[in-house]
C-alpha cells in the first residue's frame, strides 16, 4: 500500500470508520439481524439478531478489522486477538466457525476486491507487536532445534497446565465412550485403550516416546505390570513425571529420561512402543528416520501405537498446485509462530506409507477426531474458568492466556469440522515367518475389563 493511501486511511474520522466497519461485516456475514453472533463496537454500540447468540465479537478499536484481515492469514487474526484489537465474549469456537466461511467468499474476485478496498478505508496505524519468543538458528527438525521447540511449548509452566488438564496431566486426546464421561474418566479410558491395543503383558518393557508428565507410563506400570522407559525433551515435564511415578509407587518400574528418540541405542530392545502426540513434531522429511529408528528398537513380534494429529481435508489451492501460496500461509500461521514451532501435519496415508517402508505392518487405525473436539472444549472451559486465577498467581500474562484460549478453541473447531483428525495406528513388526501374534478379533480391546 502506498504512503498516500496509508495517510488517507489514518485521517478517517471515527464515524467513517464505524460506517466502513459495518459495511464490511454486512458484506462478509450478511445483515446484522441474520448473523449467528452479536457485535459490540468501540463506541459501545451493540448490534445483531433480536435473539441471544453464543458469542459477541467486541471490536475495541477502529483499526480492528484491518488488523484482523490484512495481510490475509490466521497470524494476522491471531495477533489482533492476543494483543487486544478485538475480544470475544462467550463461545470463541462458535465465532471461529463463522469466520471459516470467509475463505469461500474471498475466492470470489469481486467480493475480495470490495473487501480489500473497504479495509484500506479503515485507520491504518500499525500496532507494535512483539516477535514470538521462539528463535533458533538451526535448521528445522535438527536435534537442537527440536529440543528448543518442545521446550518453548511445554515449559510454559507445570502449574499452568495443571489448572486445566485432568488429574493425571494427560495432554492428548481423551476417549469419551458415551460422551457423558468427565475429563478424568475419558482420559483413563484412553490410557487403558492404548494398553489394550498394545496387548501389554506383565514383565514387558514399554518405550513411551514423548512421555509428557508420565500419565501413560505410570498407568501402564501400575495396571499392567510393565517396565516403562519414557523419554521427553522437556526438563519441566521430566521432573514432574519422575515425582509422580514415585508417588504412585512405581518409581522402580518407570524410568524417565530427557532424550531425543534418535539418540536411543538399539542395544536395548523393547517389547512395545507408544508414541502419543509426538510425531506431529517429527516432520514429513524426517518420518522415514523416525519409523526406521522405532523398527530397530522393537523386538520381532512387537507392536507400536502411533497416535497423532493428521490433515483431513486439503484446501483447494493445494490441488491447484499453488505451492507458493501454501508455503506463504504456513509461514503466516499463528500456531507455527506462537504455539508449536516447526509443528507439521501430514496426511495419514503419507505417514502410514513411511511406516510400511520401514517394515511395519498396519494392523489397526482409529480416527478419534470427535473425541479431540470434546477434549479441547473441556480444556477451554477449564482454562476460562481459571483465567483470573492464572493472572493473579502470575502463572501467565494476558497475552499468553489469549494464545492458549485461541489455539485450543480453533483446534476444537477444526476437529469438529473435519479439517484435521487424530488417529491411533497400531503397527506390528512380524516375526520372519509372518506371525504377528494378534488375536483374530478386537474383542479384547472393546470389552470392559473385569
Amino acid at each position: 500500500m502506498s504512503l498516500s493511501l496509508q495517510n488517507a486511511a489514518d485521517r478517517r474520522s471515527p464515524p467513517q470508520a464505524l460506517f466502513t466497519t459495518r459495511r464490511l461485516l454486512t458484506l462478509l456475514f450478511g445483515p446484522a439481524v441474520q448473523r449467528q453472533f452479536h457485535v459490540r463496537y468501540w463506541d459501545g454500540t451493540l448490534e445483531g439478531p433480536p435473539r441471544p447468540t453464543p458469542a459477541t465479537l467486541v471490536l475495541k478499536v477502529p483499526q480492528a478489522l484491518r488488523r484482523m484481515l490484512l495481510p490475509p492469514s490466521d497470524l494476522a487474526l491471531g495477533e489482533a486477538y492476543i494483543f487486544g484489537d478485538f475480544d470475544v465474549e462467550g463461545n470463541l469456537e462458535h465465532l471461529l466457525a463463522q469466520a471459516v466461511s470467509l475463505g469461500d467468499k474471498l475466492l470470489n474476485p469481486l467480493v475480495a476486491a470490495q473487501v480489500f478496498a473497504l479495509l484500506l478505508g479503515l485507520p491504518g496505524e500499525p500496532r507494535p507487536a512483539p516477535r514470538p519468543a521462539f528463535e533458533s538458528r538451526n535448521p528445522a527438525h535438527t536435534k537442537d532445534r527440536d529440543a528448543s521447540a518442545i521446550r518453548y511449548h511445554y515449559d510454559v509452566g507445570n502449574d499452568f497446565y495443571a489448572t486445566w488438564l485432568d488429574e493425571k496431566m494427560v495432554y492428548s486426546c481423551a476417549y469419551f465412550a458415551t460422551g457423558e464421561e468427565t475429563l478424568e474418566e475419558a482420559q483413563t479410558i484412553k490410557l487403558d485403550r492404548i494398553c489394550r491395543k498394545l496387548r501389554l503383558k506383565e514383565g514387558e518393557h514399554l518405550l513411551d516416546i514423548g512421555c509428557g508428565w508420565g500419565g501413560l507410563a505410570i498407568y501402564a506400570a501400575k495396571n499392567y505390570g510393565v517396565r516403562v522407559t519414557g523419554i521427553t525433551l522437556s526438563p519441566a515435564q521430566a521432573e514432574v513425571a519422575r515425582a509422580r511415578a514415585e508417588a504412585a509407587g512405581v518409581g522402580d518400574k518407570v524410568s524417565i529420561e530427557i532424550r531425543d528418540y534418535r539418540d536411543l541405542e538399539p542395544t536395548t530392545r523393547y517389547d512395545k512402543v507408544a508414541s502419543v502426540g509426538m510425531f506431529e513434531h517429527v516432520g514429513l522429511a524426517k518420518m522415514p528416520q523416525y519409523f526406521a529408528q522405532i523398527y530397530r528398537l522393537l523386538k520381532p513380534g512387537g507392536l507400536v501405537l502411533n497416535h497423532g494429529i493428521v490433515k483431513e481435508i486439503t484446501p483447494a489451492f493445494v490441488h491447484w498446485g499453488f505451492g507458493l501460496l501454501e508455503r506463504y500461509l504456513n509461514s503466516r500461521s499463528f500456531i507455527q509462530n506462537y504455539v508449536f514451532p516447526d509443528g507439521e501435519l501430514s496426511r495419514l496415508s503419507e505417514v502410514n506409507l513411511r511406516a510400511e517402508h520401514a517394515g511395519f505392518e498396519i494392523r489397526d487405525a482409529e480416527n478419534m477426531r470427535e473425541h479431540y473436539a470434546l477434549t479441547l472444549r473441556e480444556w477451554v472451559r477449564r482454562l476460562e474458568t481459571h483465567h483470573q486465577e492464572l493472572l493473579d498467581r502470575g502463572l501467565v500474562d494476558e497475552v499468553t492466556y489469549r494464545i492458549w484460549r485461541l489455539y485450543m478453541s480453533g483446534s476444537a473447531q477444526s476437529f469438529a469440522a473435519g479439517r484435521i483428525g487424530v488417529v491411533q495406528t497400531l503397527l506390528a513388526k512380524p516375526w520372519p515367518g509372518g506371525e504377528a501374534g494378534l488375536p483374530l478379533n478386537r474383542r479384547d480391546i472393546e470389552l470392559e475389563r473385569a
